[in-house]
């Protein structure tokens, strides 16, 4: 019976650790956020989006919102009047179940019409999930200039210093007599 236990807890942990680290969270904008303001294209140009992965819409929901379309058509023409599901909280976390295209739009059509839309090429995990980035065509050297770090810990890191405790609570729970 021991034996079985040790087996369950070794399959826990490879599930706790493929799940908490095979996503990505982007922040669409960046720090602006969702806003006209925010230069969307521009933000999405290095970015690689993997099944698995959470998009983040951060705006004022006052002045905006968020449809996700069903076509290009849609997005192209900026035709927010049959969206899959409109997000409208002003902070908005949409997971990246699936592989293939998504269209998103701000809800206000000028401002859709203004440049405020997004499509997101969602691309399939690695046999290993390791993440790696999409080839361009062209050979480019960039030099990265990190910004200094927040000076409290964000509730990012509280969140990712608590699962691994609650991960142990639940092996110790599971063993004790």
């Amino acid at each position: 019976m021991a034996g079985m236990k040790v087996l369950v807890a070794l399959l826990l942990l490879v599930v706790y650790v493929s799940l908490v680290g095979a996503q990505s969270h982007h922040v669409v904008g960046g720090d602006r956020g969702w806003a006209k303001a925010s230069e969307v294209t521009e933000w999405l140009s290095d970015k690689v989006f993997r099944v698995g992965d959470k998009i983040w819409f951060i705006y004022s929901a006052a002045q905006e919102g968020v449809a996700e379309l069903r076509s290009k058509e849609e997005y192209e023409s900026c035709d927010v009047s049959n969206p899959i599901r409109m997000y409208t909280d002003g902070l908005d976390s949409v997971p990246l179940e699936g592989e293939g295209i998504r269209y998103f739009a701000s809800s206000n059509s000028e401002s859709c019409k203004d440049g405020l839309k997004l499509h997101v090429n969602v691309q399939p995990n690695d046999a290993k999930g390791e993440r790696r980035s999409v080839p361009t065509s062209e050979s480019v050297t960039a030099t990265t200039t990190l910004a200094e770090g927040p000076t409290s810990p964000s509730a990012g890191a509280h969140i990712a210093a608590i699962s691994p405790m609650f991960l142990v609570g639940l092996l110790v729970g599971y063993f004790a007599p």
